[in-house]
């Protein structure tokens, strides 16, 4: 940053230093100004050898901070509906798939109640079914434990009936019983081989009574009801993509991680889904961001999607961010025929704000060789004439240079200055304010020495070194007003011309007398004042 502070003027056209107040002045130097190692110290000089390096070579380019269209998000309502609840506010930070926002929609209300209905009638259907299902169970089981009774009783009436058949075939084959009886026991045998097969087969159609099979068919058909209960409900939750809390209002969650950086909606308002309706807020996630500009299509060639890019804020003047070169335009724009460039900055504590200003410089070569180069702040301009403060014989001397290009904060020097010099890289506008005199700052071509010639000790006390920057620049600025007229109030003599005397203030320090009225022996018609 160059630092430019006007040389103080003479007043018709001669240099006198005594003319300035004694708090002010600052004792000439031919050479060199000296400063105390104390008071340096105080000032804030800084010295450092001028050396070559290759200087990175870039374009220039102004332009903005952007977010990333993926983590800029406007947090909208999926349903129309009334704001009950915002619960983030701006600035604050929130997390994704946090819950920002509570609605109430009509829609899903209607939905909800006719959903609760349906669920109620075949909750009492599923209990109707479960019971009937226990009661045919219950009668199943009588019914098994019956079968199972006549089934043995018919099992043991056989097994009897067999017997009683073989013992009167074996009477009548000893003579001791007529055929008749034993035709009777063959009878009473197949009767009760027949009531067995009566047995077993009711058992078996017990197994697979209906009547049970129907129950368990109701209570599955009940449980189907109570799960499709809601299920219109369920699917419109799922259509928008949200969900409801406990007292059924729509929950409205953070799309991404990041800040709410803007929130014009209001509890209370009624909200659509429509794309002109305002947003409930809006989410940047400032981690990560592009400093955008547009670039000239004849510099296209040069630079290249990966490339280093440097870029500074207006906000963080000593602060300089790099990045690299994430996107190039695909179209030139046909009236300015620029192409837009975006680069991509690492933002992690979130100081690049987006919509800021900002200047980028993409890094696109190097000098081919080394060259001189010091950091712009080693510069001060004397009256358009860049100068450089180099040490010298225990003191800095000014010296004029010639620059060449800028690469970032340093800056080429085509002559003035060698490899090693010494120079004064930070506090040389202190510096300079200190050497500020009559004929400005003494250079390398300054042959003729001043009074009391040589190098000489600022007279200075300590405390006044560190302000005495700021207070010779306010005292070059009104000595750059130079003279202003001042008109004496006329006299009552008739034919008298008025004379204009100049003053000169410094400090509010009235330096000259106050001129009077001087009688002319012949009148002159009054001229208006000029500036000197």
């Amino acid at each position: 940053m160059l630092l430019i502070l006007p040389a103080l003027p003479s007043v018709g056209g001669q240099s006198d230093p005594d003319d300035l107040p004694s708090k002010l002045q600052t004792t000439p130097s031919a050479d060199a100004i000296q400063v105390d190692p104390k008071a340096a110290e105080q000032m804030g000089i800084k010295i450092a050898p001028v050396l070559r390096q290759r200087l990175a070579i870039g374009l220039k380019a102004t332009g903005q901070i952007e977010a990333l269209p993926d983590r800029k998000v406007a947090v909208t309502a999926p349903i129309l509906g009334t704001v009950v609840q915002l619960l983030a506010r701006p600035n604050d930070a929130v997390e994704a798939g946090a819950v920002v926002a509570l609605l109430s929609s009509p829609e899903l209300a209607q939905l909800r109640v006719e959903a609760t209905q349906k669920r109620e009638e075949a909750e009492a259907e599923r209990q109707q079914a479960e019971a009937d299902l226990k009661l045919a169970l219950q009668n199943e089981t009588r019914q098994q434990q019956q079968a199972s009774a006549d089934l043995n009783e018919a099992k043991a009436q056989v097994a009897l009936s067999q017997e009683r058949y073989d013992r009167n075939r074996e009477l009548e084959a000893a003579g001791a019983i007529t055929r008749r009886q034993v035709q009777e026991s063959q009878a009473e045998l197949a009767a009760s081989r027949a009531t067995l097969t009566k047995a077993q087969s009711q058992l078996g159609e017990l197994q697979a009574t209906n009547q049970l099979s129907r129950a368990r068919a109701a209570v599955a058909v009940a449980q189907a009801h109570l799960r499709l209960s809601d299920a219109a409900y369920r699917a419109r939750l799922q259509q928008l993509k949200t969900a409801v809390n406990s007292e059924g209002l729509v929950t409205v969650t953070a799309p991404i991680s990041g800040r709410v950086v803007e929130r014009p909606i209001t509890p209370g308002e009624t909200v659509t889904v429509e794309a002109a309706s305002k947003p409930l807020m809006t989410i940047v996630n400032a981690q990560q961001v592009w400093a955008t500009a547009n670039l000239y299509e004849k510099d296209l060639s040069k630079v290249a999607v990966g490339q280093t890019a440097q870029v500074t804020v207006v906000s963080l003047p000593n602060r300089t961010f790099t990045g690299r070169v994430a996107q190039l335009g695909a179209v030139v724009e046909g009236n300015t025929r620029v192409v837009p460039v975006k680069v991509a900055l690492d933002n992690l504590r979130q100081v690049l704000k987006p919509g800021m200003f900002a200047e980028i410089r993409i890094l696109t070569d190097r000098t081919p060789a080394a060259v001189l180069a010091i950091p712009q702040t080693a510069i001060v301009d004397n009256n358009g004439s860049p100068r450089v403060f180099v040490q010298q014989r225990g003191g800095f001397r000014p010296v004029e240079v010639t620059l060449g290009q800028t690469a970032g904060d340093f800056i080429e020097v085509k002559s003035g200055l060698q490899t090693g010099d010494r120079i004064v890289t930070e506090g040389a506008a202190l510096l300079y304010a200190q050497s500020l005199g009559g004929a400005g700052i003494p250079t390398d071509n300054d042959d003729q020495p001043k009074a009391g010639g040589g190098t000489k000790q600022s007279q200075l006390p300590d405390w006044v070194l560190l302000p005495i920057g700021g207070t010779i620049a306010g005292a070059a600025f009104w000595l750059g007003r130079r003279t202003r007229p001042r008109q004496k109030r006329p006299t009552p003599l008739g034919n008298e011309k008025l004379k204009y005397e100049t003053e000169l203030y410094l400090n509010h320090f009235q330096h000259s007398a106050t001129a009077h009225p001087k009688r002319e022996e012949e009148p002159v018609e009054p001229q208006p004042p000029t500036q000197e």
